[in-house]
């Protein structure tokens, strides 16, 4: 007992450290009570430096499913099927390459802002659902995995407890700083994170219960089938690419359960100084990524090599049950190094699972103030009735994680379709929104149903989903339903433009107002707009023949309705005629 209170203790100081490393942080911003700022607030001023810069994004994969995942996974089946790592490591490139210095230059806020802008503010707020959903559940799976953790190596403190405190600390320090304090605690979690577990691996390695991990090395290299390769492209497809409009897709199955980034991921690109940083920032973090995942891995080895019937685990519960592979970390920790070694090796999993846990609560709730609340049910809200809005979203996205951790037993196999459903819905209508400027609202909202209905209909097992469509054994199902939702965009819009530019169909029957029959609506360019700025004049600047279908910018910071096309002159001359 007086082991555990000195852990206890250890846990404790841990949390009040970053509790004060928050509340420093947020003392860098310049917003306050009296000039609210929520760009200030979501994006930290567009002011997060490189450095800080690399390590909260990588601080943001590196959460607890990923380093706990990573272990389970390569105990359990194999580095082979430990896809995490290397997937998240691509993702971070391809985002990089494709997305992080177009965004940053258009000067978004959120990652919503170029849907809301091109498909209008509702069709904004639809594909806001998932994606919230994705959050909340992703945030109650890695709080419920922390209180899992805690309870195994201080068996005298509950799980509710531990996930209580846990998601309060997340929530002080978010509410009171924004994107500085998660940056900077991310720092410190990080730091954490690589100390604790390097420190771990060499006691745990030098157990007497441990084998040669080189010797044992064909027992958790794992193994592939031909019948599984094609599932393992479609998940690592489903990483890359479905990581990058949300926190991560992932194969349930064959990643463990690992996963975050996408919305946080353009949080943190939109946050950076330039547009050149963002981009380095992603190269970086995905180098970060692969480093951190090393220690997990050799631990998932150490537990493999184990001979576990000289250690002092309980030998009545079978160290293979999915019970105990989900907690392979801990319990290596437990159970093969020092009580004082356990402690810290905890405390890198507290800051793993915190650094994850602030950043999805941060983004739910920034884009929900933002793209939700401001641009759908109130467009005049002022700065300060946004900011209170996020504020009071950082609460209760943070409290209802905490609920569903505590309450849920299924929470992964939510998030798990979640994620499906990103992927399918969201990646493609991300790229087409940044690259393909003739797509509008008709293709988005086509896209997103067919999507939706495609992924419901090739079934999901786990939760008791019926098989209603096969395509075949050796074809993707989940990345065929992407390009189908792809194909939908660019088809559906390419047809109604047609349609309603060429008068085959009057220009009142275009009831979502994105082709021809468009109402002057302004959105802000910036998210700092007061209500006395909105009442400045300004000028409306027409969009040339290479700007067709994307935003265009009035002066001084205004902008009117996303998709303004040559066919809002051919309604003129079709009603004048």
């Amino acid at each position: 007992m007086v082991v555990h209170i000195g852990g206890l203790v250890a846990v404790v100081c841990f949390y009040i450290l970053i509790l004060m490393v928050g509340i420093w942080a947020g003392r860098k911003q310049k917003s306050s009570e009296k000039s609210p700022d929520t760009e200030e607030i979501m994006l930290a001023g567009r002011n997060i430096g490189l450095l800080v810069g690399i390590f909260t994004m990588t601080a943001t994969w590196v959460g607890g499913a990923y380093i706990n995942g990573t272990a389970e996974q390569v105990f359990s089946t194999g580095l082979v099927a430990c896809q995490a790592p290397l997937g998240y490591a691509i993702s971070l490139v391809v985002g990089g390459l494709l997305f992080a210095r177009p965004m940053r230059n258009a000067g978004y806020v959120t990652m919503l802002d170029p849907f809301q802008r091109k498909y209008g503010q509702r069709m904004g707020g639809l594909l806001f659902i998932p994606a919230l959903l994705g959050e909340v559940f992703w945030s109650a799976a890695i709080l419920s995995a922390l209180g899992a953790t805690i309870s195994v190596i201080f068996t005298d403190v509950s799980m509710t407890a531990s996930i209580i405190i846990s998601a309060a600390v997340v929530i002080v320090y978010t509410l009171f700083g924004g994107l500085y304090s998660v940056a900077y605690t991310d720092v410190v979690q990080l730091g954490f994170i690589f100390i604790g577990l390097w420190i771990a691996v060499p006691f745990a390695i030098r157990h007497e219960g441990v084998g040669n991990i080189i010797s044992t090395w064909p027992e958790w290299r794992g193994h592939m089938d031909k019948s599984q390769i094609v599932e393992w492209m479609d998940s690592m497809l489903l990483l890359i690419f479905g990581g990058i409009p949300w926190q991560a897709s992932v194969r349930k199955k064959l990643v463990a359960e690992t996963g975050e980034i996408g919305k946080v991921y353009f949080q943190r690109v939109l946050s950076a100084k330039s547009a050149k940083k963002a981009m380095y920032l992603s190269f970086c973090a995905a180098v970060g990524c692969i480093l951190l995942a090393m220690p997990p891995v050799l631990i998932g080895a150490i537990a493999k090599s184990t001979n576990w019937s000289m250690t002092d685990y309980d030998i009545k519960k079978d160290i293979t049950s999915p019970e105990a592979t989900k907690l392979i970390l801990p319990l290596v920790l437990l159970h093969l190094c020092p009580k004082f070694i356990a402690f810290m090796g905890l405390g890198a999993v507290s800051a793993a699972v915190m650094s994850s846990a602030d950043s999805s609560v941060l983004s739910a709730s920034s884009m929900f103030a933002r793209n939700v609340w401001k641009l759908v049910f109130r467009n005049q809200a002022s700065e300060r009735e946004v900011l209170l809005v996020m504020r009071l979203g950082i609460f209760l996205v943070g409290a209802c994680a905490a609920g569903i951790g505590i309450l849920v037993s299924s929470i992964y196999v939510l998030w798990y379709l979640c994620s499906d459903l990103v992927y399918v819905i969201l990646f493609p209508q991300l790229l087409c929104v940044v690259y393909v400027p003739h797509t509008n609202t008709y293709g988005s909202l086509s896209a997103y149903i067919i999507g939706f209905v495609f992924r419901i209909l090739i079934g999901e097992p786990s939760l008791s989903i019926p098989t209603l469509i096969h395509f075949g054994p050796y074809v993707p199902a989940k990345t065929l339903c992407m390009l189908i939702s792809l194909t939908t965009t660019l088809i559906v819009s390419l047809i109604t433009k047609i349609l309603f530019e060429n008068r085959i169909i009057s220009p009142q029957l275009d009831i979502l107002h994105c082709l021809v029959n468009i109402p002057n609506e302004i959105l802000p360019l910036k998210e700092s707009t007061t209500i006395d700025e909105l009442q400045q004049p300004y000028r409306i600047t027409k969009p040339t023949s290479t700007t067709i279908g994307q935003q265009y910018l009035s002066e001084p910071i205004m902008m009117i309705n996303s998709s303004y096309s040559q066919s809002q002159d051919t309604l003129n001359t079709y009603t004048n005629s």
